[in-house]
């Protein structure tokens, strides 16, 4: 099998196919696409993802917290406590656990979230630091998202730039190389897009203005989330590609390893579904909280999920958004 996570095919005939339904105080099942699983308690709704970091070898105990809290917020909940457990290869040092959990640590608490359990263990089993986090968020079962909420006739909307968390991970890991590639000034700025992988503003800012589905773009990039969504929801739709913003730096990194940014892991991007009526409140919102956003297309009845170029009175196919392969960044980082 291919390094990455599970193709959807293979994690549905796999795993999803294996899970049997017998309890009725499940709301959100696993299925593809959606971020988070939740269980009702009462009014509330108890909300839970789990993330291993295996694509970087630097900032783990950041990332870490980072992705599993994005995929808290993209439920429209807030994220409670963390437990995480590492697993260290032998001759792993003290010092080094000790970073770790200092960075993880610090940044959980930056987002208000508390480290409430895990494990740590030395093994033979791994031959460099796995860090694997589980995240409690709780909200009001009336306030819960899915991924799967996405209705005909909503507009699509990203957060941010495609590529951020990958370019940050491939100029940090891969430095020495690049430095034919990006100044020093461009290189410094791409390590530290690390700073903007965090959607939990998005978010709440989602869950306010009432969109009808969130989904944080992870492995597979902004093409794979939108894909994620739109098959979760049962639904197409239109993308136009000219949208999608790209930061001239993940280009310059992208055209160099000769890898689609659209299909780079992409931390810090939301895709937000929201019907039009409330679409202006939605751009009001995050221009208010001066986080960049792009509309690049709308959702349809029809299955089918086209990639345009052209404006609305001169459309062309450009291609069609396929299920999500592994991501572009396992092409750089063996």
């Amino acid at each position: 099998m291919e390094v990455g996570k599970l193709k959807n095919e293979a994690l549905n005939d796999l795993v999803i196919s294996e899970i049997h339904m017998i309890r009725d105080d499940i709301l959100i099942r696993p299925s593809i696409g959606e971020d988070c699983s939740a269980i009702s308690f009462g009014d509330m709704a108890c909300v839970l993802t789990t993330d291993p970091i295996t694509g970087s070898g630097s900032q783990i105990g950041r990332l870490a917290v980072h992705v599993c809290l994005n995929d808290i917020a993209s439920s429209g909940a807030e994220t409670a406590g963390l437990l995480l457990t590492l697993l260290c290869p032998v001759g792993t040092e003290e010092s080094e656990i000790k970073d770790i959990l200092h960075e993880a640590n610090e940044t959980a608490n930056l987002m208000g979230v508390e480290i409430v359990g895990g494990h740590t263990e030395i093994t033979a089993a791994v031959n460099r630091t796995i860090v694997s986090a589980t995240a409690i968020g709780k909200t009001s079962i009336q306030n819960l998202i899915k991924t799967s909420g996405a209705k005909a006739g909503d507009y699509l909307y990203l957060t941010k730039q495609a590529g951020t968390e990958g370019t940050a991970i491939i100029a940090t890991d891969k430095a020495s190389e690049l430095a034919d590639v990006l100044n020093k000034h461009e290189l410094l700025t791409a390590q530290e897009m690390i700073s903007k992988i965090s959607v939990v503003a998005e978010g709440r800012i989602g869950s306010r203005v009432g969109v009808h589905a969130m989904h944080d773009a992870t492995e597979g990039g902004v093409l794979g989330a939108i894909y994620e969504m739109c098959e979760a929801s049962g639904k197409g739709c239109k993308i136009h590609i000219d949208k999608i913003e790209v930061h001239p730096i993940t280009e310059k990194i992208c055209e160099y390893y000769h890898i689609n940014p659209l299909k780079l892991i992409s931390s810090g991007t939301m895709v937000m579904s929201i019907d039009k009526e409330n679409a202006s409140a939605l751009e009001r919102a995050l221009l208010d909280a001066d986080i960049d956003y792009s509309r690049v297309g709308v959702v349809t009845d029809e299955m089918t999920k086209k990639l345009i170029m052209g404006d609305s009175s001169v459309e062309e196919i450009f291609d069609e958004i396929e299920s999500p392969e592994a991501d572009e960044l396992y092409k750089v980082i063996k």
